[in-house]
């Protein structure tokens, strides 16, 4: 018998989220609004290999550049993520996610008795204290933010 290794086609323009840690396209499909009654034409691949982090995950999203915010949301997650922009068939732009000092408006504080999560017209606010691991903290309350941060997003 011989092996085949099956391939996904490249995307003729649209964005490559590649460097995903295993197990998180999911979470990268939810924070882009991808669900499966999407008209986009998506792929996923869930735990490839890699060199550089032994196991992996990519999304490609066809016809479609992310917004900051995306981008952003995206990094909360999976903060070693490279983002490729692809137009008729080549990368004409590559970047690696970074997260901004302060995110405001995106994550909401684990802290059902913040003030960010009350009445109050506030947006939740929070600071990067850690990049990669990610290490978020309220600037209301000082609550910690490090696991299952996709739960929290807004």
């Amino acid at each position: 018998m011989v092996e085949r290794e099956l391939k996904v086609r490249p995307i003729r323009s649209g964005t490559v989220i590649d460097h995903i840690q295993a197990g998180q396209a999911l979470n990268v499909l939810k924070i882009l609004g991808i669900s499966g009654t999407t008209d986009a034409t998506v792929s996923v691949l869930m735990n490839v290999s890699s060199r550089k982090l032994g196991k992996k995950d990519i999304v490609k999203v066809e016809d479609r550049e992310l917004r900051e915010d995306e981008v952003n949301k995206i990094a909360l997650i999976a903060p070693g993520a490279t983002i490729n922009i692809v137009r008729d068939y080549a990368v004409v732009e590559k970047y690696a996610v970074d997260l901004p000092d302060v995110i405001v408006g995106v994550v909401r504080c684990q802290n059902p008795s913040c003030i960010s999560n009350t009445s109050e017209p506030i947006k939740p606010k929070m600071l990067v204290k850690g990049k990669n691991p990610v290490v978020l903290r309220c600037f209301y309350c000082d609550q910690p933010l490090t696991e299952r941060i996709a739960e929290y997003l807004l």
